[in-house]
C-alpha cells in the first residue's frame, strides 16, 4: 500500500494503535500457569471490543486470533493447551484489520524469572528492528534494511533466520513489496514515498532457517536455538519513517 492521502493515513494509524495496544495488553497479562489459548482469548476480546478483525484468522483461517510462540517455536505458534512456565521465552504476533486497513506488530519477552542470555537477546532483537526502521525512507534501497541489521547481528554474534522476511502491508496482510530481507542481501528495489511495510527481523543465537512443524503452522528454528522477533508497521517518508504500531 502507498499512503497518498490523509484518510488512508488516519485509517492505518487507527488499526496500528489497536494491534499495538492488543500486544501490550497480552504481554501484561502473560503469567506462569496460564495457557496460550487463555492468553489468545485476551487478545481476541480486545480486538473485538475495538471493532478489529484478526488478520491471520480472516485471511489464512489460522486457528487463533494471534500467533503465540514459546521457546523452541520461532513463529506462527497456535494458541492452545500449552502452559506458560517461569523463564519461558514468548513471542506474540498481532495483526488485524479495521475498515479495510491492516497493521502487523510483534514482540518477544521472557517470563519471570528473567534469564540474562534471553534478556540480552530480546533487547538486541528490539535494537535490530530499530536499526532496520532507520533505513526506511523514500528513495532508499530495500536492501539497506537487511544489510544494516546484518551488520549489527554479526557484530553482536547473532544469526538471522533467512526465510522469514518483512513485507508490504496496508490493504491486505501481505502485499507488494514481498520478501523484504532482514538479512544481508542485494535487493535492487527501492522504497518509494508513502510505502507501507513491516520491519521484522528474527534474531537468534544460532538458528538460520525456520521449518514448519507437523501442525502445518508452527515454525521452529534450524539448527535449534533461541530466536526472537520484533515487528512494527511503518510508512516511508522523505524523512524519518512513521511507526504506526505504537500503543496509545
Amino acid at each position: 500500500m502507498t499512503i497518498d492521502n490523509d484518510t488512508d493515513l488516519a485509517g492505518l494509524k487507527v488499526i496500528g494503535r489497536i494491534v499495538a495496544n492488543t500486544l501490550q495488553v497480552m504481554r501484561q497479562a502473560c503469567a506462569p500457569g496460564m495457557t496460550t489459548a487463555e492468553l489468545d482469548a485476551i487478545g481476541a476480546a480486545y480486538l473485538e471490543r475495538h471493532g478489529a478483525e484478526s488478520a491471520p484468522r480472516s485471511v489464512y483461517d489460522f486457528p487463533g486470533a494471534t500467533c503465540i510462540s514459546v521457546n523452541e517455536e520461532v513463529a506462527h505458534g497456535i494458541p492452545g493447551p500449552r502452559v506458560i512456565a517461569p523463564g519461558d521465552l514468548v513471542n506474540i504476533d498481532v495483526s488485524a484489520s479495521k475498515d479495510g486497513y491492516f497493521a502487523d506488530t510483534g514482540a518477544s519477552f521472557t517470563v519471570a524469572p528473567q534469564q540474562a542470555l534471553l534478556d540480552r537477546l530480546c533487547r538486541d532483537g528490539a535494537r535490530a528492528m530499530q536499526i532496520g526502521i532507520a533505513q526506511v525512507g523514500a528513495g532508499k534501497p530495500l536492501s539497506g534494511i537487511g544489510n544494516a541489521i546484518g551488520r549489527f547481528a554479526r557484530q553482536r554474534g547473532y544469526t538471522l533466520i533467512e526465510n522469514l522476511a518483512s513485507h508490504g502491508v496496508g490493504r491486505s496482510l501481505h502485499e507488494d513489496p514481498t520478501e523484504i530481507a532482514t538479512w544481508p542481501n542485494r535487493d535492487r528495489r527501492r522504497i518509494h514515498d508513502g510505502l507501507v511495510l513491516t520491519v521484522e527481523p528474527f534474531l537468534s543465537t544460532g538458528a538460520l532457517w525456520a521449518e514448519t512443524g507437523t501442525d502445518g503452522w508452527t515454525l521452529t528454528g534450524t539448527p535449534p536455538a533461541p530466536a526472537v522477533q520484533f515487528e512494527h508497521t511503518v510508512i516511508a517518508t522523505r524523512g524519518r519513517a512513521i511507526v504506526v504500531t505504537l500503543p496509545g
